[in-house]
């Protein structure tokens, strides 16, 4: 599998500089920085320099999400098919601001069925917060990361790769549904590859993505109860883990956009363990899909012409796309191994390939 560094698992950097993860330097210090830059900034040109330099940012800020759905519906007034928040509510801090006014947060959580402490960061689109879709529940596309996949998730450390963009982009060009983007760590620790699987012996990276990550979801965000409302997107080692998890648990998962993936579980730390690694092979699953007739996933794979794994990708196809296993693959002209590239993928169909499967969020007819 490529375990690549792909873009950005620490801070990313972009034309304009670092983008932070949102960790807080010690109150003192800030102060200190901040009484420093700001004489630099005043001197440099008042007002507009100390913006300019960021002195005033708000990034590592508490944030909540969701500011309307406390009034949203009484309990009996609640939708068919939509799940209000569940609670208990976790605690965000602010990572990024968009230009649009939405927000990306981090949060720390302890998965009560994995056991496993990471990192989790999220992106609400605006619609979420607009009071017509106040009783509405939205689709949520749990992303994941290429190479180490920690302590970071690059898709949430900033929006550089532009994949927060190319949702409401496409949201408002109606190519595309808002998602919520939950963006989790994918692996343990910096040294070892998981294969997003509880592998015998090892942190149970399987169960914290496709049971903790989705239970967090439901507590903090209004979601569907039904599959059709759910889905992954990932990156090399993450694309995997995002093709994998929709075959494996077809009945919670519809969908995956899967880019510039390898095929099967090759992480050392299964030692030898068949009859585990089975359980998390692609080409098993589908197989076992296909013979249980269901129900219908959506696969959605996405190759760089300048990089490897298409041949990979198209035998897959040829031996596994068919009968409920439906599977299609997005090749990027002049595409190569990379977040900024997949991202331009997702624009040119594939986010509107994914949308056409999933549940939209429905406003309230009454309500502006």
């Amino acid at each position: 599998m490529q375990h690549d560094q792909l873009q950005g698992d620490g801070d990313l950097m972009t034309e304009e500089g670092p983008l932070t993860t949102g960790r807080r330097r010690p109150k003192r210090l800030r102060r200190l920085l901040i009484g420093g830059a700001l004489a630099f900034a005043l001197a440099a040109g008042g007002g507009a320099a100390a913006y300019k330099y960021g002195l005033f940012s708000d990034i590592g800020d508490p944030v909540s999400f969701g500011k309307v759905q406390e009034s949203a519906a009484a309990a009996e007034e609640i939708r068919p098919g939509v799940s209000m928040p569940t609670g208990p509510k976790s605690e965000f801090v602010r990572t990024y601001r968009m230009p649009d006014g939405t927000q990306i947060g981090r949060t720390t959580l302890t998965g009560a069925k994995s056991g496993f402490t990471g990192d989790v960061w999220v992106w609400v689109p605006k619609e979420y917060d607009e009071p017509r879709y106040a009783k509405s529940a939205f689709p949520v596309l749990i992303s994941l990361p290429g190479g180490r996949g920690y302590p970071t998730n690059y898709w949430g450390t900033g929006p550089g790769l532009g994949l927060q963009k190319a949702v409401s982009d496409g949201a408002k060009a109606g190519t595309s549904l808002p998602f919520i983007l939950v963006m989790p760590v994918h692996n343990a620790d910096t040294k070892h590859h998981f294969d997003a699987s509880d592998i015998p012996g090892e942190p149970k990276m399987g169960t914290w993505m496709a049971e903790d990550i989705p239970d967090f979801t439901k507590a903090n965000f209004r979601t569907f109860t039904s599959r059709d409302g759910w889905a992954f997107m990932g990156s090399s080692a993450g694309g995997f883990g995002a093709f994998k998890h929709v075959l494996k648990y077809p009945d919670r998962f519809k969908a995956a956009i899967a880019s510039g993936v390898d095929i099967v579980p090759d992480s050392p730390l299964w030692k030898g363990n068949t009859q585990a690694m089975d359980e998390n092979n692609p080409e098993k699953l589908a197989e076992k899909l296909i013979k249980e007739g269901g129900p219908d996933v959506y696969i959605n794979f996405q190759i760089g012409t300048k990089e490897t794994g298409r041949e990979r990708a198209e035998k897959f196809m040829k031996e596994y796309g068919k009968g409920p296993v439906h599977a299609r693959l997005q090749v990027i002209q002049d595409g190569e191994h990379n977040g900024k590239s997949y991202v331009r993928g997702m624009r040119e169909g594939a986010l509107e390939w994914i949308s056409k499967v999933m549940l939209a969020p429905t406003p309230d007819p009454g309500v502006r």
